[in-house]
């Protein structure tokens, strides 16, 4: 037990590092943008959102990449494993071509869908625009990252992630304060951030390819069938993406103080979410290997503890977040208002840490296993009832605490039921040896 643990922690400490890159660089937009009044944390709440659908669309370029990798390097074959990453990456790269020829265009119309005031518009417009050129190198950090997840290496993207965020929150200030850019500034510091990133990581991946004769033109069949496994992926992430759009939109009807505290409880969720998630990668990353070696007795093991350590964690996080949540508001904004809210907000999310626990975990565990159509089946289920719950809950008590506590806890609740299914017995096992 004690050597399954160790090799759990010695990818999932360091995979905090870089899982906690993408909202923690929200978690400083938000702390320095929020200063700046609630009009500017509501634009900064829209076009992250819009943002972080895509990119949380487009996870599936790590989530399916990492047991690809694991399981050729599992089978001995590393110079098969780094190329199963650059498919990964040249998809990475081909998906962001579209998405700015397809997006750049309808960023107003976007943002108008979320219905706010003029202002928060043109703050929300400013700041997606700016972000939006950064997709190709965020893309690409997200596909290189899990390629050194598969060669089971968590280290590097903390190293790298640590960097950027340090980077991140220099350049922020001096575009938002400094050079009084405003949300603006917030969106241009990110980008260079994100540029710097994904250098290091292509000058990594780069010199992975020539010393171990991987080729780093793209193979075009690997390419294809990367994004066919990702499909069922990007199922997944789609319904999930869509109950947050949801959570904001009904946000927004409520008014642009309540906006402003589900921008920042949101922005506390995917971070404390992603904290638990680094289990959830080392998951991915050991049962994809265990899967190459075909140790299914290994395989087994690993969920069960993997499990035990999901909970365990949740209810140390969601403990620690009770215990900060009466100061918790004065972090992001000086308006009293927004500050009381996000108290309560994040007392209910407490509430949900240890269930959230139990289904990233199980997210990344089958995501190891290559199980992605179940995933997308059983989200789209969990939208489905979470959709039927905000209709009949928050339509009868219509304000912000029940609208979050719809999402922190009843949505995450379906989610554990269908996962929690899933592996009620080893069948996902014999499964997942099929597909090797």
């Amino acid at each position: 037990m004690r050597a399954l643990d160790r090799d759990i922690l010695g990818l999932a400490v360091p995979a905090l590092g870089a899982l906690a890159a993408e909202p923690l660089f929200l978690l400083a937009d938000t702390a320095m943008v929020g200063h700046l009044g609630p009009s500017a944390l509501g634009a900064l709440a829209i076009a992250s959102t819009i943002l972080q659908t895509v990119l949380g669309l487009m996870i599936f370029l790590a989530y399916a990449t990492t047991p690809r990798v694991a399981r050729r390097l599992g089978a001995g074959d590393q110079a098969g494993a780094i190329s199963a990453g650059f498919d990964g990456i040249w998809l990475a790269l081909i998906t962001s071509a579209v998405l700015l020829v397809v997006g750049l265009p309808f960023i107003d119309t976007a943002v108008g869908w979320f219905n706010p005031t003029a202002e928060v518009a043109a703050g929300a417009v400013g700041y997606l625009t700016i972000s939006w050129w950064g997709l190709p190198f965020m893309l690409t950090v997200i596909a290189a990252t899990g390629l050194l997840r598969g060669l089971q290496d968590t280290r590097t993207p903390l190293y790298v992630a640590t960097g950027g965020f340090l980077a991140n929150i220099g350049l922020n200030a001096l575009f938002i304060y400094g050079l009084e850019m405003g949300v603006a500034g917030s969106a241009l510091g990110t980008l260079i951030a994100h540029v710097a990133m994904c250098s290091i990581y292509l000058v990594i991946a780069v010199r992975a390819a020539r010393r171990f004769g991987a080729g780093l033109r793209p193979d075009w069949r690997g390419v294809l069938s990367s994004a066919r496994t990702s499909g069922w992926l990007l199922l997944r992430n789609g319904s999930l993406r869509a109950a947050m759009i949801i959570l904001v939109v009904l946000a927004t009807g409520l008014g642009t103080v309540q906006l402003a505290a589900i921008q920042v409880i949101q922005t506390l969720f995917n971070a404390l979410a992603l904290v638990l998630d680094s289990l959830a990668i080392a998951g991915q990353a050991l049962i994809g290997l265990e899967l190459g070696l075909r140790r299914r007795d290994r395989v087994a093991a690993i969920n069960r503890r993997l499990i035990q350590w999901g909970i365990g964690f949740g209810i140390v996080v969601g403990a620690l977040l009770a215990l900060v949540s009466p100061v918790l508001g004065r972090v992001f904004t000086q308006n009293s208002e927004v500050a009381g809210l996000i108290t309560g907000l994040a007392l209910i999310l407490a509430v949900g840490m240890p269930l959230a626990g139990y289904v990233f975990t199980l997210d990344g565990v089958l995501m190891g296993a290559e199980d992605s159509r179940y995933l997308a089946v059983a989200q789209f289920g969990a939208l489905l009832a979470y959709c039927l719950l905000l209709a009949v809950v928050f339509r009868t008590w219509p304000n912000v605490h029940v609208l979050w506590a719809c999402f922190g806890i009843g949505f995450v609740a379906w989610r554990a039921i269908g996962l929690g299914w899933r592996v009620r017995n080893d069948k996902w096992i014999i499964r997942a040896e099929q597909r090797t």
